[in-house]
């Protein structure tokens, strides 16, 4: 590749808890602050890197830093009483085994699977469960390779955090492929594979091309599109780039371009830092010559993002570049949602206020949203009635597709920062839907004796 005389070979370098003292801007902070990151990062996953910390981080000021805090575990990340809780066992040294015990007892407070993962997206095949798979919605069936399922670095905010840490019998995670290809060929509603994890992009080029060879040579007509979901362009854009296998992943993105699939690459960009640097704007050019797309998404939050003006900058910036503004979602209702979470109303206000500066070409993007058990729940706005004050939804997504696009109502509430912190207007009882979810529920129940989860 030509570009590769134009930067230079960085060699990636992992930091979690067991090294991060040996990172050298360390020393800016207190013993107290870095006594704080291990505390947390014993119960919610922790890992950056070499790129991060040189190339993203304002070592200046850290701690008011919104990189630092997207990558480092803030002591607010913890509620109060869990903190004291995991400081006391750390402190009573007890045996590493019984540690991780009580800490899991710790992380299960945290609702590690949000959403029905386990109880409904699961989907069942040939009288069994389809391990690392999972059907929400109709058109779009989500793999887990089991080599993917980590990152070049950890967001604190991650909503799959559960996937990190010492709670394996939660895992999603599939190491093989011939199943799903199975499932996909029966069910030909089915247009769109996301792969994800995790980080997909994290395994090496033979690894994803063999289930990116599988899957193209099953010459499935209905699958159209190829998603990868990843965080590499933020977090180590050198993937694209001067990695030892860089060309064979943009050899492989032309291979399913040539195919006749589209290839769409799910950007997580939280922040417009993260577009700054030379290394993941020559990545994007790199990957958009491959034919491929480029669609950002991020959660919108607390100490990282809560701003208009940075949504707007960042939107912008994505255009610049090439990329589709895609979603904007809700802090989901798992892990630190207490420390990242604005209300639904503070949410709207910001992309309202950002939506606006924008031009048409950019409005592309869709929010905010909040990836809940019954769907993709999009808040359109606040609007006052001859009776009331109400909070207007629509789903974008649902488990049932004829909720799609049906406008419903929430009685007005600021505080609300999840749809079940919401009731229905005009004195109903529920929701439209929540009888049908219920039904939903208890049949996935009694059909597949999901009663363990």
């Amino acid at each position: 590749m030509q570009f590769k005389n134009e930067f230079k070979k960085k060699d990636y370098k992992a930091f979690d808890l067991r090294n991060f003292r040996e990172i050298p801007q360390i020393s800016t902070l207190s013993e107290e602050h870095i006594s704080d990151i291990e505390i947390v990062a014993h119960v919610l996953p922790f890992k950056t890197n070499n790129y991060v910390i040189d190339e993203l981080i304002n070592w200046n000021d850290p701690l008011n830093d919104a990189l630092f805090k997207l990558t480092f575990p803030q002591k607010g990340m913890l509620k109060s009483i869990h903190f004291r809780q995991v400081k006391k066992i750390l402190d009573s040294k007890l045996a590493k085994k019984e540690i991780i015990k009580q800490i899991n007892d710790i992380r299960e407070q945290l609702n590690p699977h949000p959403a029905g993962q386990c109880e409904l997206n699961i989907p069942y095949f040939k009288n069994n469960k389809l391990e690392g798979v999972q059907h929400k919605y109709g058109q779009t069936v989500l793999f887990f390779p089991s080599q993917g399922q980590t990152c070049h670095a950890y967001c604190t905010f991650c909503f799959r955090w559960s996937q990190f840490v010492s709670m394996k019998d939660i895992r999603f995670a599939k190491s093989e492929i011939t199943s799903l290809i199975e499932y996909i060929k029966t069910n030909t509603e089915i247009s769109d594979l996301l792969i994800t994890g995790g980080d997909p992009m994290i395994m090496k080029a033979s690894i994803l091309e063999k289930y990116i060879n599988a899957i193209l040579e099953a010459d499935i007509p209905h699958l159209k599109t190829i998603r990868i979901g990843t965080k590499s362009l933020s977090f180590w854009p050198y993937r694209y780039l001067t990695d030892d296998d860089s060309e064979e992943i943009i050899s492989l993105f032309k291979k399913i371009r040539n195919a006749g699939k589209l290839l769409a690459i799910m950007a997580h960009i939280s922040h417009p830092r993260e577009l700054s640097t030379a290394a993941v704007k020559m990545a994007i050019r790199v990957i958009r010559k491959t034919g491929a797309q480029i669609r950002t998404q991020s959660p919108v939050f607390k100490h990282i993002n809560d701003s208009a003006e940075i949504w707007a900058q960042m939107w912008k910036k994505q255009i610049n570049l090439g990329c589709i503004p895609y979603y904007m979602f809700i802090a989901r209702d798992t892990g630190a949602q207490h420390y990242f979470a604005l209300s639904l109303i503070d949410a709207w206000h910001i992309f309202r206020k950002a939506y606006r500066q924008v031009s048409g070409i950019a409005r592309t993007v869709r929010g905010p949203s909040m990836s809940c058990t019954p769907g993709k729940i999009h808040i359109i706005g606040v609007a006052k009635t001859a009776t009331e004050k109400v909070i207007i939804l629509k789903f974008l997504q649902g488990r049932n597709p004829k909720w799609v696009g049906k406008p419903f109502f929430a009685a007005y509430n600021p505080k609300a920062i999840w749809i079940d912190d919401l009731k229905p207007a005009f004195g109903e009882d529920k929701f439209f839907f929540e009888e049908e979810m219920e039904e939903i529920y208890i049949k996935s129940i009694s059909d597949f004796g999901l009663s363990d989860y």
